[in-house]
């Protein structure tokens, strides 16, 4: 059984964070051939690693002399905390920062068997082999030292998750006020084809395709918007009075939405950017096309 205090504890799980960002970040950027500070956070550290590490010492102390249940206990550990942390972070920022639904045998692309299988392993590596290390210079280090740099990481990890959680919650309000803006413009351009086709007298309903993205529904608002100045122009008494006023209306919300996308779009906020950077394979199945717009917007951002 490990014998620790709160605080070694807590130094061990600030030891795996750290070394999880170091593992994951440098893969990353071999894989992207660049540099990505990779994670939810903006400095060097990857709580959920922490987190799987002190799980995997946890569930396994009372079987440390049978390596089997060992396997099995970081099988059903790992993969719960895989699985309620998935759904917590979905259903509170609206997006996966993983995604397994591409593999065999997976729950809603939280977990799958493949990880399962694989967590069992490293739990039996982090047990037998590199946690005895750890934990054996840890304890060459005078305590009070531990105690002094475990008390300056938890003032700094508070700060940093403070400022990540917000830009998170940030990130959630522009991807939610991004699809509503798009929703707006497909209502508008909906109206506007009502009433192009009672101009014209036209009985067919013109059917619009739900896969537009938004550049080419905001191409096709405008270019009703111009074909109805045009046609105003010619004949002014073409439309009724409460129809000019629908149409002026409609030129109006569209504007201000129009507006809208462009301030969500800018991702003034550093953390922000930092989070879509760091989590360039960030998904979500609801806010896709919104994601992929500030993806693209804060690589636009770097590159100036």
């Amino acid at each position: 059984m490990y014998q620790y205090s709160i605080i070694q504890w807590l130094f061990f799980f600030y030891f795996y964070c750290f070394f999880g960002w170091i593992f994951e970040s440098t893969f990353v950027s071999i894989k992207s051939r660049k540099p990505v500070n990779r994670g939810f956070m903006r400095g060097p550290f990857l709580p959920i690693y922490g987190s799987g590490a002190i799980m995997m010492l946890v569930v396994s102390m009372p079987f440390q002399n049978h390596i089997f249940l060992t396997y099995l206990a970081g099988c059903v550990g790992a993969t719960a905390l895989e699985l309620v942390t998935g759904i917590w972070m979905e259903a509170l920022f609206k997006v996966r920062y993983w995604d397994y639904s591409n593999q065999k045998f997976n729950y809603k692309g939280h977990i799958c068997l493949s990880s399962t299988i694989a967590w069992g392993f490293l739990t039996i590596l982090m047990t037998e082999v590199v946690h005895k290390h750890v934990e054996s210079m840890v304890f060459r280090i005078p305590y009070s030292i531990v105690v002094g740099l475990t008390m300056v990481i938890t003032v700094c990890m508070i700060v940093d998750f403070t400022l990540s959680f917000k830009a998170a919650m940030d990130l959630r309000d522009l991807l939610i006020g991004l699809e509503k803006a798009k929703e707006e413009m497909e209502r508008i351009q909906k109206r506007l084809d009502v009433i192009i086709a009672i101009a014209n007298d036209e009985l067919e309903n013109r059917r619009q395709e739900n896969s537009m993205r938004i550049d080419e529904l905001m191409e096709n608002i405008e270019g009703k918007f111009s074909s109805l100045k045009e046609r105003l122009r010619i004949n002014p008494v073409e439309f009724m009075d409460d129809v000019k006023e629908e149409i002026s209306e409609l030129r109006g919300r569209y504007s201000v939405e129009k507006e809208q996308r462009l301030q969500f779009k800018r991702l003034k906020d550093l953390y922000q950017r930092s989070l879509i950077k760091g989590n360039p394979t960030m998904y979500s199945r609801r806010f896709g096309e919104a994601l992929e717009e500030l993806k693209k917007a804060a690589n636009e951002r770097r590159k100036k």
